[in-house]
């Protein structure tokens, strides 16, 4: 039995006067351990399937089983992590991690240290957290949002576009970071992104999906040679080329097909 199972998930927004289906019939199974990205044309609803999964969004038709069991039956199995840090203000970068503990009683001397000394991993000490967020960089930032993630020891991890709002340098060195504390963690981690690199680099496979209604076109897997490396030496590998090659040739190709239902004939 897989970790994470997808089954059929459809999805239509519904207003006043309009119904707009944003996800058809979407399957998919995630092992544990594994890091999968979600990759598509904008406006294919990667960011719905994402909320659908992490039970924010309940989905017009279909099952999400996480361990086998209903997503929407879980409290505290799922972290998210997005493109803002939501950090509040006006809280210390200590309050700010610990938040998530107290939230769902989880806070006590053992999570506290073992969160401050995730704070320390992350190249984060010297007393910043008793700092207010706006003292610390973007990434340094976005690093205190993996802790706060982190903190309540979720199964499965959610990534919104995390790295989008960086510079090239500082995301880079992001990607490292994550992606080597969620395989010390053995964390599930599914990626939603618009980066062909960044998925490539960072993932164990990748769902390509077609645009509104968004299914899974393509699934590629990502070559051995490449998940052995971080996400920064994996770029730099002679057959990430190849493969972000062909992603880039099958997100073109369903691009132009947008393009072309949209003109008017």
């Amino acid at each position: 039995m897989s970790f994470l199972q997808v089954r059929n998930i459809h999805h239509t927004y519904f207003t006043k006067d309009t119904a707009t289906t944003a996800l058809s019939d979407i399957s998919l199974t995630v092992e544990e351990g594994e890091f999968v990205s979600f990759l598509g044309p904008s406006g294919c609803g990667k960011t719905t399937l994402l909320s659908i999964i992490a039970n924010l969004i309940k989905p017009t038709e279909g099952t999400v089983l996480l361990e086998n069991k209903p997503v929407s039956t879980l409290k505290n199995d799922i972290g998210y992590m997005l493109q803002q840090d939501y950090l509040f203000p006006w809280k210390t970068i200590e309050e700010n991690i610990l938040l998530g503990l107290k939230l769902s009683k989880q806070l006590n001397e053992k999570t506290k240290t073992n969160t401050l000394n995730l704070l320390k991993q992350m190249g984060l000490n010297g007393g910043i957290e008793k700092q207010l967020p706006k003292q610390l960089s973007g990434g340094m930032r976005q690093r205190v949002a993996l802790v706060r993630t982190l903190a309540t020891e979720p199964k499965l991890l959610m990534l919104d576009e995390p790295f989008s709002a960086l510079d090239y340098q500082t995301k880079l060195k992001l990607e490292d970071l994550v992606s080597n504390t969620l395989k010390a963690f053995g964390k599930t981690a599914i990626l939603v992104t618009h980066d062909i690199g960044e998925a490539i680099a960072m993932s164990d496979r990748v769902f390509l999906l077609s645009p509104r209604p968004g299914r899974i076109y393509k699934t590629f897997e990502i070559p051995k040679e490449l998940k052995r490396l971080s996400p920064f030496h994996a770029r730099n590998h002679e057959a990430f080329q190849g493969i972000f090659q062909t992603i880039w040739k099958e997100l073109e190709s369903l691009e132009q097909t947008t393009e072309k239902s949209r003109t008017p004939s």
